[in-house]
């Protein structure tokens, strides 16, 4: 009876986590880093290629996964596939569960073909190949991360107390005992800084394997990463991980196997009646105590993100902050007569300081923490970029539930309030439209290649261009940002961001974005103010068709002029056609054959320069979008209609 009771208890602690997460506090562990050999591709029917599906299609449901690292194996011979699977110590069961299954669906999808693959999760890697990998240490391919922003330490003692970190954890985790973990986490503080380490080694390794994975992994923290506030270092048998702030728990270990053979009930009815009911009691008491116990650990958890989230914030732009007084006076109390316009994250409000300065303030919803990365992100990438031809950000406030983003006030709005307006299109000549079109390719170009940093916008829209009372374009709405080594070309999302029309076919569709999906847009954006039209779905003719395609067929008829605004009167006819065929460039399909930001610069500007021949653009139709990315990709887009109400950015 007592085991039963246990079976009972260890069932609703199971069932009790499961609600747990569905009420969110059990997170979805988000991808980091995947790497699929090159060793040989094998074809989608191979039999090699269905053990593979069949293998890590398995693995969320293999109970034994869920404790931290197992391997298994299907097939025999050539065909035969070995996989294992390794759970970050701290982690209970359900979590480690949901993280090997969604692991395993993410290598299926990152590695189709291939013969060996592996993918990092935050808190769980699976890892498959055609040759042995049990008992055998690899530290090829390894892969690092790490935070841009570096630790302060005036005294300049950090890399020594880093050092002593690892080097302690690691001989720890290296002289683990246990048949599931060889595990180690600690922390080391200075009056400037803490640092909290994570170590581990897969447990199939030996003491000397694991010191010897683990050191490779420690000497290359100097080299790569600098004295950066936070850093990751993953391999397929350890990883490495220190941040500034507490992350990791309590380490878990496998219950034993239940056994098969229960004790004989006691005899009678009336024992058989009580035990029942001190059980379910027993139950019902420990399921209250346990949903309490969640709930505490997610609002303490919650609350520490947030301060984790601020301190960052302020470590960065820390200058920059504003008091939610000052703001909430600038804008007689985010009075209605004030508001500007309403977006996707809250609502953007017209101020004044008291020494004349005129300021818009956004205002996110209070809520709701959709946009509480994106506010970061603004924050942290705004405030280092200095052009003329972006947005610039004067300030942010974050107090309480407010999170406040201060700009300077554009007085003309949004540039789709005029291009896409019948009567304000008027008073758009080309004269201004070709100076919009120029800035913004300059305002890219530096993004792209002459700030400190690469950065891909990856929203880039009218309604994302603001123009100032000279009608200068400035780019906004830098949430959806993604920030990239100067060495990196591409990257890959699971979370697909941006607004229909404007999204490369490669980044809506796979999730892969690059310069080349800025500049994709970049064309769209170019193509809409020479035609005075967006680029959705209108009927021409017989024919249901979109901008691109419209543009395409008239390019190739060569009846371009017909293309061009009828508002446009005065206008250079060369210099307008020459930027359609500047906008064809920019949206082909094939992204190698797409020009940078730098040569369509110089493309606008030097009538010298020859243009290639476009070849056929992206027709990317809204409902092969919808159905693709419904299939396993989040995603948050924003249809290109007409009627748009936000003059700043979301």
């Amino acid at each position: 009876m007592r085991m039963r009771a246990s079976r009972l208890l260890l069932f609703l602690f199971c069932a009790m986590l499961t609600h747990a997460e569905k009420l969110g506090f059990a997170q979805r562990d988000p991808y980091v880093l995947h790497d699929c050999s090159n060793t040989g591709n094998v074809s989608s029917n191979s039999a090699y290629r269905k053990n593979v599906n069949t293998l890590l299609s398995s693995l969320s449901s293999n109970t034994q996964s869920h404790y931290g690292f197992y391997n298994f194996s299907v097939g025999e011979n050539s065909d035969r596939v070995n996989a294992v699977t390794f759970c970050r110590a701290d982690l209970i069961p359900i979590d480690c569960q949901n993280c090997v299954g969604t692991s395993a669906e993410e290598l299926l999808f990152r590695c189709p073909n291939q013969k060996e693959g592996i993918v990092w999760y935050m808190n769980c890697t699976v890892r498959y190949s055609n040759n042995s990998i049990f008992g055998i240490m690899q530290f090829e391919s390894m892969q690092h991360l790490h935070n841009i922003i570096n630790v302060t330490d005036p005294i300049g003692t950090f890399d020594q107390v880093r050092e002593t970190l690892l080097d302690r954890l690691r001989s720890e985790a290296a002289a683990s005992t246990s048949t599931l973990h060889k595990f180690a986490t600690g922390k080391a503080s200075s009056p400037y800084f803490d640092i909290y380490a994570l170590l581990q080694c897969t447990p199939d390794l030996n003491q000397q394997e694991c010191s010897d994975c683990l050191n490779q992994s420690i000497a290359k923290v100097p080299t790569c990463c600098g004295p950066a506030i936070g850093v990751r270092v993953l391999t397929p048998s350890c990883n490495l991980r220190y941040e500034n702030n507490h992350f990791y728990g309590f380490t878990l270990e496998a219950p034993p196997p239940l056994s098969s053979t229960l004790a004989p009930p006691a005899e009678g009815k009336g024992s058989n009646s009580s035990r029942t009911i001190i059980i379910v009691v027993a139950a019902v008491v420990s399921a209250v105590l346990i949903f309490c116990i969640c709930t505490c650990i997610y609002l303490r958890m919650r609350k520490q993100r947030k301060k984790v989230e601020m301190d960052e914030i302020n470590s960065g732009a820390e200058s920059l902050q504003f008091d939610f007084s000052t703001i909430r006076i600038a804008t007689d109390n985010f009075s209605d007569v004030k508001k500007l316009g309403q977006g996707g994250f809250g609502t953007v409000y017209k101020g004044k300081f008291p020494n004349g300065q005129e300021i818009a303030v956004k205002r996110l919803s209070r809520s709701s923490e959709q946009g509480d990365q994106e506010f970061k992100n603004e924050i942290l990438l705004v405030a280092r970029l200095q052009q003329r031809n972006l947005v610039r950000l004067l300030g942010f406030c974050f107090e309480g539930n407010e999170r406040l983003l201060v700009y300077e006030l554009m007085p003309n709005g949004s540039l789709d309030h005029f291009i896409f307006d019948p009567s304000k299109r008027l008073h758009l000549d080309w004269k201004f439209r070709y100076k919009i079109i120029v800035g913004i390719a300059r305002g890219l170009q530096y993004l792209h290649e002459d700030s400190q940093f690469r950065i891909i916008h990856r929203d880039l829209k009218t309604s994302n261009v603001l123009l100032d009372k000279e009608m200068n374009p400035k780019i906004s709405d830098f949430g959806m940002a993604r920030l990239f080594t100067l060495d990196q070309t591409q990257a890959n999302t699971r979370r697909i961001v941006g607004t229909y029309g404007y999204m490369a076919p490669e980044y809506a569709m796979h999730g892969h974005f690059s310069v080349k999906s800025d500049v994709f847009s970049y064309g769209v954006l170019v193509l809409e103010m020479v035609c005075g039209r967006k680029n959705n779905y209108f009927q021409n003719g017989e024919n249901t068709e979109n901008l691109l395609s419209h543009a395409w067929k008239n390019w190739r008829e060569g009846t371009a002029s017909n293309l061009i605004d009828s508002t446009l009167r005065v206008g250079s006819t060369t210099e307008i056609m020459r930027c359609i065929h500047i906008g064809l460039l920019c949206v082909q399909e094939n992204v190698a054959e797409r020009p940078t930001m730098a040569s369509v610069l110089l493309m606008l500007t030097s009538y010298s320069m020859a243009l290639s021949m476009p070849s056929r653009p992206a027709f990317l139709m809204h409902s092969i979008v919808e159905s693709d990315i419904s299939l396993d990709r989040s995603f948050h887009a924003s249809q290109n209609v007409v009627s748009m109400t936000d003059p700043y950015p979301r």
